[in-house]
């Protein structure tokens, strides 16, 4: 195969080929538990790593392990000459824990069954990352002029905490024209969409304690506080929860709205809130607007309440007060909001209406206002149209990816997104599974995105 020859057909035929091999080295990755917030699972994130790198050099790579200040970067390359363009290539091989009781298959045992690949990691980023590989595979068997590189993280799934200083540390070994980012998911499967944006993240909890043990309800009700009722009150105060709007003062003061061209692309991106709600398993919507649905869930920030910790959760009724409660919770934070200035918006509410309450800051993420035109963006959806036969539209994430914006900041290069996952495919859900179509047309895409930017 020649560069020349890099048509669908030939692809497809490469892909087929290749598809043993394909499931075989998702099976070795998939069947490592590589879940970063679990610190009993740091030799599996190590093994993981160790894999990677193994995998590179069997075929024909170069690959090294790039220490940071908590796990490993893995930086696999497949260079022709110094004197060609750079590209790189972003996934992550850390994954979420995998203790729902949904699960029905073992988690961490990836199960093929037709074209269908289920395990935790396989399309959150494990599949992804593997299309792109091969992608890379194609177009080296090909000649295309470009030298592809790797940079695969074991941190992104606990907010990249390291990945800022280990870029820092090796960065005379990461240099490179453009990054591009397979870690995201279209709308629907047979209707290709990539992010033109990010949103943030900034999570905190709150806690209060009003007693040092159980109080009898009959003994001391009435009298003594409740610390989870009054929690509910705190929440109650600070989000609508039938409308999820924010009553903190000022908190949407640096709100961007999209764009009228944004929402035009949006307009004919074809979501639907019926299949959004298929994909997802929602029963109910806060409203059936197609576009307000949109807004909402890429172009407005949110308030989430993700656990209600105290008190007795055991079978039946315990009359009794709880000593202390506590209350999980996150901001989704969209352009031009930042983490800081949101956490101090919220310290100063609770400051001044609930000084008792304590607040505690937990890690978060910048948004990030991706790019849509230039010879890359066109790239993108060359590749997409190429591979998938379908136009692609640009739309916003509404999760986040800490490691983007790092990587332009530190490394002075823009980033592009090539995501493949869909959303039936269950990212940090259980029963999560990628599928073949994806996977091979994934190996497309990539091959041919790779040929177009050799010629930048």
């Amino acid at each position: 195969m020649n560069a020349d020859a890099l048509t669908r057909e030939a692809l497809a035929a490469f892909a087929q080929a290749k598809r043993q091999a394909f499931e075989a080295e998702l099976r070795t990755l998939v069947e490592i538990p590589s879940v970063s917030s679990d610190p009993d699972r740091a030799a599996d994130i190590r093994r993981c790593a160790e894999a990677a790198v193994d995998l590179f050099r069997r075929h024909g790579g170069e690959a090294t392990l790039l220490e940071t200040e908590g796990n490993p970067l893995v930086l696999g390359r497949f260079d022709l000459d110094p004197a060609l363009p750079t590209l790189t290539v972003y996934n992550h091989m850390d994954v979420q824990p995998a203790n729902e009781p949904e699960w029905t298959t073992e988690p961490f045992r990836m199960e093929i069954a037709g074209d269908t690949y289920r395990g935790r990691g396989t399309t959150d980023d494990k599949g992804p990352a593997l299309s792109a590989f091969f992608g890379a595979l194609a177009a080296r068997e090909a000649g295309v002029p470009l030298n592809v590189h790797f940079l695969w993280e074991l941190e992104e799934e606990i907010g990249s905490p390291s990945f800022r200083g280990g870029l820092e540390r090796h960065k005379d070994l990461l240099g490179t024209q453009a990054i591009v980012v397979s870690d995201t998911v279209w709308l629907t499967r047979g209707k290709p969409s990539t992010p033109a944006g990010l949103r943030g993240l900034k999570g905190f909890r709150l806690t209060l304690e009003t007693a040092s043990h159980d109080l009898h309800s009959g003994v001391v009700g009435g009298a003594a506080r409740n610390p989870l009722a009054e929690l509910m009150g705190v929440v109650a105060a600070m989000v609508d929860g039938h409308t999820g709007k924010v009553k903190i003062p000022h908190f949407y003061r640096k709100v961007v709205k999209p764009s009228r061209k944004e929402l035009k692309e949006w307009a004919h991106s074809g979501f639907s809130v019926e299949t959004f709600m298929a994909d997802h398993e929602i029963h109910s919507l806060r409203t059936g607007n197609p576009l307000k649905v949109m807004k909402r869930i890429w172009g407005r920030p949110t308030m989430e309440v993700h656990g209600v910790v105290g008190g007795y959760t055991g079978p039946g009724i315990k009359s009794a007060v709880p000593p202390r409660a506590e209350v999980k919770m996150s901001c989704r934070l969209v352009p031009d909001m930042d983490e800081a200035s949101t956490f101090d918006l919220i310290r100063t509410f609770l400051a001044t209406h609930y000084p008792d309450v304590q607040l505690h800051e937990e890690h978060g993420l910048a948004p990030f206002k991706g790019h849509v035109s230039g010879p890359y963006a066109e790239a993108v959806k060359d590749a997409y149209a190429f591979a998938f036969g379908a136009p692609c539209r640009f739309t916003r994430e509404g999760g986040s990816i800490g490691a983007v914006k790092t990587m332009e900041d530190v490394l002075g290069c823009e980033v592009y997104f090539l995501g493949l996952s869909l959303p039936s495919h269950g990212y940090h859900a259980p029963n999560e599974n990628y599928d073949w179509e994806q996977a091979s047309g994934g190996i497309a895409a990539f091959a041919r995105y790779f040929q177009v930017v050799s010629g930048f």
